[in-house]
């Protein structure tokens, strides 16, 4: 179906920006594993059936009308499949390298480490392999994600002052407060009220996507779909620029209520999309008050928030993120954080803490399934500002320099290695 209108510059819309993106997205100083990861928080693939026909809008009305929806209460069910690129290595990539990953909370050693229904490493999973998951809100106080395996489910519940992380494969359940609770308490920030740093439904996804609309963004409606048994419009957002990974991302928007129901990015260089989040079910009533109800189950281990602070697995800890000895700080240790050239082909530009390029295996100092990692997506690379290596995903490259810095961002390999000639 033809599109409703020309392809609309935004610098003639400037309604349609709605931020620039967070260029710390793009940044992960050593784990490529991490900046993978992050890259969610972009995207997905459109899977419809049927063309129906429904009113004219603009991008900018329809824009608006998803900045409009107010839907608070919905369930459903949603399958996520996440295809970066990454090698495999026969077991949990994300989680893997994730805090207090392995092999379950307190380790078949019986360590005591970590916990394996923490959110903050749980959900790292959804970057990878497909996933099907059932979620439910009502207002703000209270939501549900539940993970679904084979043989297992992974749920996470907010539910008024309380949330609970329940991994029934361990056996584990994970316990903090809501951010308002824990300042009451005075127990802390509550920064474990549901993550907002893995997207995991299409409206956050699309909310993601949206901050990147600028005058370097074309912006159209493109025909129509139908979703989850609900008619939808399709908005197509690409880059004007050369040089990004990204091809281009459509969101297919609920005709009535202006809800994102599937979101996709679909990479430059061709073939599967990068992510396929959508609604495969969906439902906009109020969902029943017991679906939010939640009790450990007899003999599972219940860890609070905090117990975990000491926990140290596979040469990262949960309170420093420790790699090869050093101790990162999140943004306390983004050095210098600068960041060239505009829109999607945005580049952070940063130096590692201690001002050196990775250590290697032989140091000792890294993992061996994270050297393995790091092994099979570099590629060494020279120019004006001497040599370092590319490590690549489908989405997001970034180029560590012998000397310490580091160039990162949804752009080319070549993007990459101008960016370093020409900061030199």
């Amino acid at each position: 179906m033809a599109p409703y209108e020309p392809e609309q510059n935004t610098s003639e819309t400037g309604e349609l920006r709605v931020g620039r993106r967070k260029a710390a997205r793009y940044v992960v100083p050593v784990a490529v594993a991490g900046v993978a990861a992050a890259t969610i928080g972009l995207v997905p693939a459109l899977a419809t059936s049927g063309d129906p026909k429904l009113p004219d809008v603009t991008a900018q009305e329809l824009i608006e009308k998803i900045a409009a929806s107010d839907t608070e209460q919905l369930s459903g069910t949603v399958k996520i499949s996440t295809d970066l690129g990454l090698p495999s290595f026969g077991g949990d990539l994300a989680g893997g390298f994730a805090p207090g990953s392995g092999s379950g909370g307190d380790g078949e050693d019986g360590d005591g480490k970590g916990s394996a229904a923490d959110p903050q490493s749980k959900l790292m999973e959804l970057a990878s392999g497909t996933h099907t998951l059932r979620v439910a809100a009502d207002g703000p106080d209270k939501q549900k994600l539940s993970v679904l395996d084979d043989a297992a489910e992974y749920s996470l519940i907010h539910n008024g002052d309380d949330v609970w992380a329940y991994d029934s494969k361990s056996n584990e359940v994970y316990h903090s407060e809501s951010a308002g609770k824990a300042a009451d308490s005075g127990k802390g920030s509550g920064k474990n009220d549901l993550p907002k740093d893995v997207p995991s439904t299409p409206k956050e996804l699309a909310e993601e996507a949206l901050k990147a609309v600028d005058g370097t963004t074309s912006v159209k409606v493109d025909g129509t779909a139908q979703v989850a048994g609900r008619d939808a419009y399709r908005l197509v957002i690409k880059p004007k620029q050369s040089g990004s990974t990204i091809g281009q991302i459509t969101v297919a928007v609920d005709s009535k209520t202006g809800t994102p129901l599937k979101f996709t990015l679909t990479p430059a260089s061709g073939g599967s999309a990068v992510v396929d989040a959508g609604f495969t079910k969906v439902d906009f009533g109020k969902p029943a008050a017991s679906t939010f109800d939640f009790t450990p189950p007899k003999g599972a281990k219940v860890t609070e928030e905090g117990d975990e602070a000491k926990a140290e697995k596979h040469g990262f800890t949960d309170g420093g993120k420790e790699f090869g000895g050093k101790e990162f700080k999140g943004e306390e240790d983004l050095n210098g954080l600068n960041v060239i050239g505009e829109g999607w082909n945005s580049i952070a530009e940063l130096k590692l803490p201690g001002g050196q390029g990775l250590p290697t295996g032989g140091s000792g100092d890294v993992p061996p399934d994270a050297q393995r990692l790091l092994d099979s997506l570099g590629d060494k690379v020279t120019g004006e500002f001497g040599s370092g290596t590319v490590f690549k995903t489908r989405l997001v490259n970034a180029l560590i320099t012998d000397d310490g810095k580091v160039y990162a961002g949804a752009v080319t390999k070549d993007a990459l290695v101008k960016a370093a000639n020409d900061a030199k």
